[in-house]
């Protein structure tokens, strides 16, 4: 782990500089509460933090060492998504989204920040709802999708520790849908919602909403639609049964997949990338075992198909922080690829083969991206492992002693 303890320590230097000359204490006045009150100690820099979910809790490493953290009891089948703070996580349980408080944060001084950690906590804020659903952070604001009622909420992201302590959070916006169903909302910098229409039996596509819920423009060519991204200035992407869909500004596009069925049910844009990345699917009744990936142009409107090398799921695609395309395949195989023309520049072994589950539920390898680094969990092996993806060598494994299923990797609001 020499290299990312040369990341965390270049972090430190730009983070917590300021040591010989740090201010009074009565200069920190809006530091989070909790960074004085006793339980929280002070780091050199930020320490990301690894939150996986098991059958029955959820199981919280440190990014750095691989070491357990905490151990966190919770029976049933729960999802977990970033909070958009770097330091909270909501998990989707029954009767809503709970807010896990995972002890790593950083906040931000001037010019520098300084940055804390404490055990983790799952806190007693809960935001009801009938069938919690996605989760999106976007420009500062976290968006919950109710599937069982199609009501949306869209918070305030660095509220988050203030809501836990009050407990409670108000919405900054609260949006009803027509008809309940598997949906998705963003907030658009211009103040507009982008909020998908559909019903409990078919979802038709998406409609851009002014302040006052009022439709501004909608499009019905999005059969299916599902999975959502924002990439550039403001642009927003989603998947569709038939290619995919794009919000720029106050108008519509539709890019069209080359098949008659070409789904993507999940979209990953990158920084400083035209290009979108996205799962691929041409069998409406195969399972969640995939093959192709799309890389969407967005800037030219045009969709390239290309094989990924082996099989794979959603849950193997993240994004580098060259805009690079990370794919982990059924193989064991961490494959990288040029995002413009789709041809691997660096694979490395990670795994052994592996077979997708028959249900998405079932735990299978995961893959998350950090600062240069890949995360690839094994539930086979109950392993974490660490890749530097760039120099194609595996640098860390360690045994975690669960069968992970969802991860997210907190940063500790490392921006």
């Amino acid at each position: 782990m020499r290299a990312l303890g040369a990341l965390s320590l270049a972090a430190a230097l730009a983070l917590a500089g300021c040591a010989s000359a740090a201010p009074a204490e009565d200069e920190h006045e809006d530091h989070n509460h909790a960074a004085h009150s006793g339980e929280a100690v002070e780091t050199a820099g930020p320490k990301p933090r690894i939150v996986m979910t098991y059958d029955g809790g959820i199981r919280i490493v440190d990014a750095g060492t691989l070491e357990e953290v905490a151990d966190i009891p919770l029976e049933g089948f729960n999802r977990i998504n970033p909070a958009g703070d770097g330091r909270h996580v909501l998990v989707s349980t029954q009767g809503g989204w709970q807010l896990l408080d995972v002890g790593t944060w950083t906040e931000a001084h001037g010019d520098h920040g300084h940055s804390f950690e404490t055990e983790p906590t799952l806190t007693d804020l809960s935001i009801a709802a009938v069938a919690p659903g996605h989760v999106v952070n976007h420009d500062g604001t976290t968006t919950l999708f109710d599937d069982g009622t199609g009501k949306v909420l869209v918070f305030d992201s660095a509220l988050w520790a203030q809501a836990a302590e009050d407990g409670e959070a108000t919405p900054l916006r609260e949006y009803q849908a027509d008809a309940a169903h598997h949906g998705v909302a963003v907030p658009t910098e211009a103040g507009g919602l982008f909020v998908t229409v559909g019903d409990a039996d078919s979802r038709s596509g998406a409609a851009l909403l002014d302040q006052s819920d009022d439709i501004v423009v909608e499009s019905t060519d999005c059969p299916g639609i599902h999975g959502e991204t924002s990439y550039g200035d403001g642009g927003l992407l989603a998947g569709c049964e038939n290619g995919a869909l794009v919000l720029h500004g106050d108008h519509f596009h539709h890019i069209p997949a080359p098949d008659d069925f070409g789904r993507i049910g999940n979209a990953f844009a990158a920084d400083d990338s035209s290009i979108v990345l996205g799962d691929y699917k041409t069998d409406a009744e195969a399972g969640i075992e995939l093959h192709d990936i799309a890389l969407i142009d967005v800037e030219a409107e045009q969709m390239q198909i290309v094989d990924a090398g082996s099989s794979y799921t959603w849950r193997g695609l993240a994004r580098g922080i060259d805009g690079s395309v990370l794919v982990l395949g059924t193989d064991g195989t961490l494959r990288v690829l040029d995002a413009e023309s789709g041809e691997v520049t660096t694979s490395v072994s990670v795994l052994d083969d592996w077979t997708p589950p028959a249900e998405w539920q079932g735990a299978h390898p995961s893959l998350v991206e950090h600062g240069g680094f890949a995360y690839v969990t094994d539930p086979q092996s109950g392993t974490v492992a660490v890749v530097d993806y760039a120099a194609g060598t595996v640098t860390s494994e360690a045994e975690i002693g669960v069968e992970a299923n969802e991860v997210v990797l907190s940063d500790a609001g490392m921006r």
